[in-house]
């Protein structure tokens, strides 16, 4: 693999659509080993846009425009980092030859909804998954909760970080559940998933990794499994690694190598699961790094923006596990621009913890404005750490 320098004619350029804190981290690693990066969200100032050598502001659901953006930037490579997108046009992108999408077009386009990576684990690889029904009313959504049976849980097809998620124990939560569904949705406000409540132990993210290897052939690699803790959808906690039997491992593998293999290209994958003993359960799919996943910037020898960086180059990928950690979210809590932060000292004072603030521009109370990282003898001891220096940094206005 040659790499170029970057601002020459000689630059390796990717072009990253979806400039959050996950996609800055990308940026980073890829900047690292001499990329020339482009960064691309829906808001000006967004985290990857404060490190890229280029940030546009576009609506990367217009596919003219998205496409328009891609033909004067003249990428070599395309990297999804959030689901809303105008996935048909990086088919046909892709298919012109204008750019490689990561890790596949087809891959960003079934996985750009709930609904099109789930009949693929279910309906297509036969993977073992909750029972589901997809519906385009509240009506049609009272029918398939009432069918499944109480509780259930309510997605939108397309949204971000768990945003409209709700779980509805009887027939009087259904209206606010739709109406939590069309707020946190993105693109198609008007559908959801409306899925049964699988009795689990616990729930990881097994990132997955699709890299060439010493023979040039796509290998498979696994990081030592992620467990979480989420709320209303949303990750809160996470810590690396997550005890399990044997047994579940490899079947938890199994799944992710059968599902991101069926999605192919290279890059990394955070595949969701649902443990119970020696059971394992489907549940989602980015064909990206994982929020859970930013536990690995304290974990592993290279973390899951760099094991994503240099797969996505062709580059030789190393997913070993270096000490127990654990992440906790540092909130907004408040909703305001231009926010400061008091007690970062404090956090830091403490051995083994590190931190990493996203540098949105615009806080709101329930969303993720940094995260706290800690490592420690064992994973209940860095989760301790982690918690206890989230809760120490205090957004303020400034």
């Amino acid at each position: 693999m040659r790499l170029g320098t970057p601002l020459s004619p000689s630059a390796t350029r990717v072009m990253l659509l979806g400039a959050g804190e996950l996609g800055k981290e990308v940026i980073i690693a890829l900047q690292r080993l001499g990329v020339e990066a482009i960064a691309v969200d829906r808001y000006a100032n967004a985290p990857g846009h404060q490190v890229a050598h280029r940030a546009h502001v576009i609506d990367m659901s217009d596919g003219a425009a998205l496409r328009a953006l891609i033909e004067k930037e003249q990428p070599h490579l395309v990297v999804p980092e959030i689901e809303a997108i105008a996935t048909e046009t990086l088919l046909e992108i892709e298919a012109a030859g204008l750019a490689e999408v990561i890790p596949t077009a087809r891959a960003a386009n079934l996985t750009m909804n709930r609904e099109g990576i789930r009949r693929l684990a279910a309906e297509t690889l036969n993977l073992p998954n909750s029972p589901y029904v997809f519906a385009d009313s509240l009506a049609g959504m009272t029918a398939a909760a009432e069918n499944l049976g109480y509780p259930v849980i309510v997605k939108p097809v397309i949204s971000s970080s768990g945003k409209g998620q709700s779980r509805v124990d009887d027939a009087s939560q259904l209206q606010a559940a739709w109406d939590d569904a069309a707020r946190g949705g993105r693109v198609d406000k008007g559908r959801v998933i409306v899925e049964g409540v699988i009795d689990f132990d616990y729930e990881i993210t097994l990132l997955t990794v699709r890299a060439p290897g010493a023979s040039g052939s796509i290998e498979t690699h696994f990081c030592e499994p992620i467990g979480h803790l989420q709320v209303k959808g949303d990750y809160v906690e996470s810590w690396q690694p997550q005890p399990m039997s044997a047994v579940a491992l490899q079947r938890a593998q199994d799944i992710a190598a059968a599902v991101t293999g069926n999605l192919g290209g290279r890059g990394i994958f955070g595949v969701e699961l649902f443990v119970k003993g020696n059971e394992v359960w489907f549940s989602e799919v980015s064909p990206r790094p994982h929020d859970t996943g930013m536990v690995t910037m304290v974990t592993q020898r290279q973390n899951e923006f760099e094991l994503h960086a240099r797969a996505i180059l062709g580059l030789p990928v190393d997913v070993s596990l270096r000490e127990p950690g654990a992440s906790a979210v540092i909130y907004g809590g408040i909703d305001a621009t231009g926010i400061a932060f008091d007690g970062v000292d404090e956090a830091l004072r403490t051995p083994g913890v590190d931190l990493r603030l996203f540098g949105k521009p615009e806080a709101f109370v329930r969303r993720r404005m940094g995260v706290a990282l800690a490592t420690a003898a064992s994973t209940d001891k860095a989760r301790l750490r982690a918690k206890a220096a989230a809760a120490t940094v205090k957004p303020v206005k400034a």
